[in-house]
């Protein structure tokens, strides 16, 4: 199958009710508010982590016997910068911390092809890593995490997910760590409904990355709170493969359909830049409006230019500094919280420019460029 068909059989699924996911969706995954609601005696470990991380390192002068060996495993050949300031926060405040680390990257392999990313681990688990930082997207990473922490060593940092598996209550991960999709979403899905207010319509599109996790929970928990808005409907929905090229057609596809679309959804930055690509060829610029998920580099350049409309950012070297404070904690036997959820903020060309400044200031405190 094509991609195109590819694209149409997503289309099609959306139009039965289902998930990219598949009938469970997130169902097997605990919402991040109700697991925090469920475990209170973790609220103490969770404020002095996010203490942690907002204050200067403390180092901890442990005594260590060796390096600790440190596998990372990140997506390969997004247009994001998140994975890479996301190593680069890790990196500098481990230094910081004055531990003693090894660390090995891995980020080459392409994020839908299995075969790559599984020899990538098999690599990485051959170095008998202390700490393996991975993600949870695809459904066959599941098995492959479920056997580690079944196994116990080497300990699992999930990357990029808040919303702790049920099934994997008895054996967590040592933490999962990243920016809460369905928050960031559902500011996404404030600001929009407002834009809709008043209209006598507002169409709009989905573009969804590969199916996974992310875009079932950027995705779908777009879709679910416009739907209260009385005058919004969802015309087509597509999966991408995660890139800009593939995002492009996508949205030329949906342009050609409904040439009147008020949105082009995107879940990822490959796909809003991919879906400006598609509106600058049909000439629809200032008619269609494009978000932005992330506020990396790439869409907070575009949010300056006005092509996009808003764009939720990630306070983003905060996830790599509560990683280099999780391990020192767990070094030294102190309780972590199971989930560090990073902070999320609207922002729209309408943002002033002391706010923005100050944002990325914040956001990109360990990873700015100038520091390379």
């Amino acid at each position: 199958m094509g991609r195109k068909g590819a694209w149409l059989t997503g289309l099609l699924l959306w139009g039965l009710g289902l998930s990219v996911l598949g009938a469970e969706g997130l169902d097997e995954y605990w919402p991040l508010s109700q697991y925090q609601a469920m475990h209170p005696e973790q609220a103490q470990a969770t404020q002095t982590l996010k203490r942690l991380v907002r204050n200067a390192p403390q180092p901890a002068r442990l005594h260590q016997q060796g390096p600790m060996r440190i596998a990372l495993i990140s997506p390969g050949g997004q247009l994001s910068d998140y994975w890479r300031r996301n190593r680069l926060a890790l990196e500098r405040r481990l230094t910081q911390l004055g531990l003693d680390y090894q660390l090995q990257s891995y980020d080459k392999a392409p994020e839908q092809d299995e075969r790559q990313q599984t020899q990538q681990l098999v690599t990485a688990l051959a170095a008998d890593p202390d700490y393996l930082i991975y993600t949870l997207d695809a459904q066959f990473q599941h098995k492959y995490i479920a056997r580690l922490l079944s196994r116990g060593r080497p300990k699992v940092i999930l990357q990029n997910i808040t919303t702790p598996l049920k099934d994997w209550e008895a054996r967590p991960p040592l933490l999962y760590v990243g920016f809460d999709h369905q928050q960031g979403s559902r500011l996404l899905a404030d600001f929009f409904r407002r834009q809709a207010a008043g209209r006598p319509h507002f169409d709009y599109a989905m573009l969804y990355r590969s199916p996974g996790y992310v875009s079932t929970a950027r995705g779908d928990t777009f879709i679910e709170q416009m739907r209260p808005q009385s005058n919004s409907q969802l015309r087509l929905a597509f999966y991408t493969q995660s890139d800009r090229a593939s995002a492009r057609q996508a949205a030329l596809s949906a342009l050609e359909q409904y040439p009147d679309l008020d949105l082009l959804f995107a879940c990822a930055t490959d796909t809003a830049l991919g879906a400006l690509d598609a509106i600058k060829q049909k000439g629809r610029q200032g008619k269609v409006q494009v978000n932005g998920w992330g506020g990396g580099s790439q869409e907070l350049a575009a949010l300056a230019r006005g092509e996009l409309a808003a764009t939720v950012m990630r306070i983003n070297d905060d996830t790599g500094v509560a990683v280099a404070e999780a391990i020192q904690r767990d070094l030294q036997g102190l309780p972590l919280p199971r989930v560090f959820a990073g902070d999320l903020v609207l922002v729209t060309p309408d943002t002033p420019k002391t706010v923005l400044q100050g944002l990325q200031a914040r956001a990109f405190r360990y990873s700015d460029m100038e520091q390379e």
